[in-house]
Order: structure tokens, then C-alpha cells, then sequence
């Protein structure tokens, strides 16, 4: 399986997430970047998740059908159906039961992992906006050519 390696300029692997990019600050989604996805690649899907909250794993940002081109995603992707700039991707339902990226707002005690994970598609999803982490996981069983993943850690104060 081909490389792909998925990175933020705001914070590295393991590192604190900044107080702007979760609840506790704007709670605007930072900024990633990513390598070339594998040849074939059709689109991309990325989903953030905290698998350290007290009711289970909580999703916090589900972007599906990012076009194979895009290298990048600027900070404060808009919270909408469709993000502008992002051609024909469509935002899911986060855990907070909203479109769009939702940050980190622990409760207080350790820090909380923060999973960012990017799946490199042979195929573009038809999925409608407001779909769920556990539909778009199923529409993507047998289409992932790559994965990377990004696990930065935020911890309220």
C-alpha cells in the first residue's frame, strides 16, 4: 500500500492541539497538510475522532469526497453542507450533532487524544452532508488504497 502521510503546521504528532482550534478558543478547524495520495486514488475522506471521551469514542469532524488534488486544507474550513473550496466535498454530522468540524472540549482531567485520520478513496462517495462516521466507515469498506493519520492531544485547563 502507498504512503501517505497526513501533518498540521499549528501542532506535530503527539503534540498539544492550540486552544483556537477547540472549544475552549474559536473553534476553528486548523490547518492540514498532506503527501500525494496513491495513484488511483478517486477521493478523500478524513475523519477526526476522540477515542478518550467518557461516553466512548466521539467524533469530531467528518469531510467526505475532498478531491484527489487538493494537497491541503486551510484553517477554518467553513461549517457548511459544502465547504467552500473544496469542490463537490460534503461535511458529516459530528457527536455534537452539527455539520462541520467541532473541537476538542474534554472534560477536565488527562489530555484527550485527537485522532485526525485521512483515507485515500478509489471511489467517490455518494453520501448526502450530515452523514455519520459509521456510514461513511461503511460506504469506504473495500475502497481504501491509504490511510495516514495525525494524533494531536488537547487537555482543558
Amino acid at each position: 500500500m502507498a504512503g501517505l502521510a497526513l501533518t498540521s503546521p499549528v501542532f506535530g504528532a503527539g503534540e498539544m492541539i492550540p486552544a483556537k482550534f477547540t472549544g475552549d478558543g474559536p473553534d476553528v478547524s486548523p490547518p492540514l497538510e498532506w503527501t500525494a495520495p496513491p495513484a488511483g486514488t478517486k477521493s478523500l475522506v478524513l475523519i477526526v475522532d476522540d477515542p478518550d471521551a467518557p461516553v466512548g469514542t466521539w467524533v469530531h469532524w467528518v469531510l467526505v469526497g475532498v478531491p484527489p488534488d487538493h494537497r491541503k486544507l486551510p484553517e477554518g474550513v467553513e461549517k457548511a453542507a459544502q465547504p467552500a473550496g473544496l469542490g463537490s466535498a460534503v461535511s458529516g454530522k459530528n457527536d455534537f450533532g452539527r455539520l462541520g468540524y467541532g473541537g476538542p472540549a474534554p472534560p477536565r482531567g488527562p489530555a484527550h487524544r485527537y485522532f485526525f485520520k485521512l483515507y485515500s478513496l478509489d471511489t467517490t462517495l455518494s453520501l448526502p452532508p450530515g452523514a455519520t462516521k459509521a456510514e461513511v466507515e461503511k460506504a469506504m469498506k473495500g475502497h481504501v488504497l491509504a490511510q495516514a493519520e495525525l494524533m494531536g492531544r488537547y487537555q482543558r485547563k
